[in-house]
């Protein structure tokens, strides 16, 4: 086959090769969603911190004796 004969034949090639449709990209796996922690339990000291402030807001008249009470049961039941 002559040079022009081969080289047409080839741009032929890339053209029909180019005209084809391209393979659909493969689908990338998607990661599994990250595992959701459970709320972290408080800890003792956190739980008489909360005491403390409660006591805080009860004295400076935030809090009523009821509120406070009812707040108070809330943390002990939860210790």
């Amino acid at each position: 086959m002559p040079i022009r004969g081969r080289l047409a034949a080839r741009m032929a090639a890339k053209q029909g090769a180019a005209q084809q449709p391209a393979e659909p990209p493969a689908a990338e796996p998607t990661a599994a969603p990250a595992p959701v922690a459970a709320p972290a339990e408080e800890s003792t000291d956190e739980k008489m911190d909360d005491l403390v402030q409660l006591k805080q807001l009860l004295d400076d008249g935030v809090l009523t004796q009821e509120e406070f009470d009812a707040q108070k049961a809330k943390v002990l039941a939860s210790m």
